[in-house]
Formats: C-alpha cells, structure tokens, sequence
C-alpha cells in the first residue's frame, strides 16, 4: 500500500507568512510572534522531512522570527529618536504590507494575461508565417558565420560555463535542539540540584547555537515564574533556582 502526501508549496517565506495570517485571521498590525514562528518552523520540517529542498530566503525569515521572538522577551525595550517605544514586529510587517500589496497587482496582471491568451489575434496568418519562417531559416544563417564569430561564441560559453561552476553554494544545517527540549533539560538539572549556574550549562553544551538555545529557553521559562534567577560569581555567570511560590501554587 502506498500514500501519498500533498504538502503545499509556496513562491516565498512572505507568501507562507501571509497565508497563516489569513487562515487564522490575524491582525497583520499585532502578528502572534510565537504562534506564526511555530507553524512556520513546522512548515520547514515537513518539508525537510519530504526532501524537498528549503530555499535559503525561508531559513533568513525562520532567524528573522526567532530574533523577534527573542526581542520581545526580553525587557530591553528600544526607542527612537522622538522617545517612542519600537516594536520590533515593525519591520515585519512593513514588509509584510508591502509584498501583499505587490502579490494583489501580479494577480490582476495574471488574470490580464490570461484573458489575453484566449483572444484571437487579427492578421495576415499567412503572411505571419512565412516570415517567421524566413526569421529562422537556419541556411541562410550559417551563410554569415565566420571563424571570428564562432570564437566569440566560444569565448561567451566558455565565460558563461566559468560564472556557472563558480557561483557561491549554500548548505542549510539542522541542528539537534529546540527550546521546548532545552526548557525541559534545565528544569530537569533544576529537579536534581538545588540550583545551577548558566557556566555549568554552558560547559556541559559549549556550541553557540547550543549556548543560544539555552538562552531563549532560559527567558521563556523566567516569563512562566518558574524558576528564579540570582547574580554568580564570574563574568556574565548567574544562577537559576526554583520558584517554589510558583512551584506551592
């Protein structure tokens, strides 16, 4: 027995992003950070888990939530040059707006063509024909090749094959962590110890992205009061204890 499984596929990361806000019908001025950032992560494992290639655009958009996400949990807000507060979805949904506006023009334009396509034409058929059949009357062309524009279509192959074999390659790698399996490794260590430091954490995972992970898994369960934090001994060292007010409610 086989299956067979239909993934939808889309022309862009803004294509994908407009799509789970119009399914779920959310205000494009007040995007769910954390929710459009889940299905678009889903989004991208299925599509691994298919083979199909992910283009380099989605994997840019994926960090762009995740730094946004990060932004918004912690409590460093930014102003600009009048004292307001920046949101940092702005950008986002600037961007947003924009390509939707773009996206409702190239369908107007589709719909043009396709109109256009099925209207007949008015002419001299005949005559049409017989000069495009003179346009490309292969003998008549091989008369005016000579040694000289040979050379040079030589030479712009050749050019064309060199800017083919060097063009930059891109090589997207998935790492082994996420932050719901971070969460539940510090709160685990926290289980078994009293408390712990961030260097313990840091030295038992010292990759970045491991030590990133940890990070935002950090911040998002200090926003649920589930632990508390306190300063170490050390440079950028500090320790992560119990709440046990939240832990006794």
């Amino acid at each position: 027995m086989s299956f067979e499984i239909k993934l939808p596929l889309f022309e862009g990361p803004f294509d994908l992003l407009l799509f789970f806000i119009e399914r779920d019908e959310l205000d494009i001025y007040d995007i769910p950070i954390a929710i459009i950032t889940h299905d678009f992560l889903t989004y991208i494992r299925q599509l691994e888990e298919l083979n199909i290639e992910v283009a380099s655009e989605f994997i840019v958009i994926a960090a762009t939530l995740m730094r946004i996400k990060a932004r918004l949990l912690l409590p460093r807000p930014t102003f600009d040059e009048e004292g307001n507060e920046i949101d940092p979805r702005d950008e986002l949904v600037r961007h947003l707006l924009e390509y939707k506006k773009y996206k409702s023009v190239v369908e107007e334009f589709q719909s043009l063509e396709e109109q256009h396509i099925v209207k007949e034409k008015r002419g001299n058929v005949v005559r049409e024909i017989r000069k495009l059949s003179e346009l490309t009357n292969t003998e008549s062309e091989l008369q005016d090749v000579d040694l000289y524009k040979l050379l040079k279509a030589f030479e712009k192959a050749m050019d064309r094959y060199i800017t083919e074999s060097n063009k930059p390659s891109h090589m997207v790698v998935q790492f082994p962590y996420t932050i719901e399996e971070q969460k539940e490794y510090i709160l685990g260590e926290l289980r078994r110890k009293e408390k712990i430091s961030f260097r313990e954490i840091i030295q038992n995972n010292p990759l970045k992205i491991a030590i990133i992970f940890n990070f935002l898994a950090i911040l998002e369960i200090l926003q649920t009061r589930q632990i508390r934090i306190s300063i170490g001994e050390g440079y950028n060292n500090f320790w992560l204890r119990y709440n046990k007010k939240h832990v006794a409610s």
